[in-house]
């Protein structure tokens, strides 16, 4: 199990709902498989029995666990569950993995030229962020935000998934979004805690996420390390 992190913005159910999430879809937790006992997990977590019962149920909702009376919480795996990390396709190069994120800078520019068009203004929110899974650095990313969703934005506002600052925040659902994946160098603004050097070449991706209204509205690029992390789409 991943290790919580009680000064994250994200509540610890819903860490601890993610983690498991993410351990069923990268096939570490298979179809049938029975969950330690809620007491057991509770204490392996650090948190109170309540608060596993509540990710539990997140997990029930979403059709990923299935409580037998009597008996326990069983996997029951399903293709696409509605997680905050459902479109995070960064895996540990075991499988799974807790996505955490430092946000290192937020600033509000013009876009960039060699950005393809995502909403009408012209200027955008960009946040810079060193992502992890799990305790290690396993990517830098460079978001862009349309700045007509919001007037400000406020680092003390915005969560370890910027997906759930979207929706909660600004009332933006994601819907779908494109990956085009190669290769480029690591920028000279990578945080230290990310392995490779600046200017080495790294497994790069580019996405255009669209919103509920079929609009691009985010342009992001990650560079990721190959030695922690691998990037895995899962299609059925």
């Amino acid at each position: 199990m991943a290790t919580l992190h009680p000064h994250g913005a994200l509540p610890a159910y819903l860490q601890i709902s993610e983690a498991v999430s993410r351990d069923i879809l990268s096939g570490k937790l298979l179809d049938g498989d029975k969950l330690p006992t809620e007491r057991a997990m509770a204490e392996e977590f650090n948190i109170a029995v309540g608060t596993l019962r509540k990710a539990l149920d997140l997990l029930v909702n979403q059709g990923l666990i299935e409580r037998v009376h009597g008996s326990g919480n069983y996997v029951r795996h399903v293709e696409a569950p509605s997680s905050l990390y459902s479109l995070f396709r960064l895996e540990l190069k075991t499988g799974g993995g807790l996505p955490r994120a430092k946000l290192r800078q937020l600033d509000r520019l013009t876009k960039p030229q060699d950005a393809p068009p995502f909403g009408p203004s012209k200027d955008a929110y960009r946040f810079r962020r060193l992502r992890y899974l799990d305790d290690q650095g396993a990517a830098i990313e460079e978001i862009w935000l349309d700045s007509r969703h919001a007037a400000q934005i406020d680092t003390t506002d915005v969560s370890e998934s910027l997906y759930y600052f979207y929706q909660h925040d600004l009332g933006l659902l994601v819907s779908s979004c494109t990956d085009r994946i190669t290769i480029a160098p690591v920028p000279d603004w990578a945080d230290p805690a990310f392995a490779p050097a600046p200017a080495t070449l790294c497994p790069y991706i580019e996405r255009i996420a669209f919103n509920q209204h079929i609009e691009a509205f985010e342009f992001s690029r990650t560079w990721y390390d190959p030695d922690v992390a691998q990037y895995v789409s899962r299609l059925k």
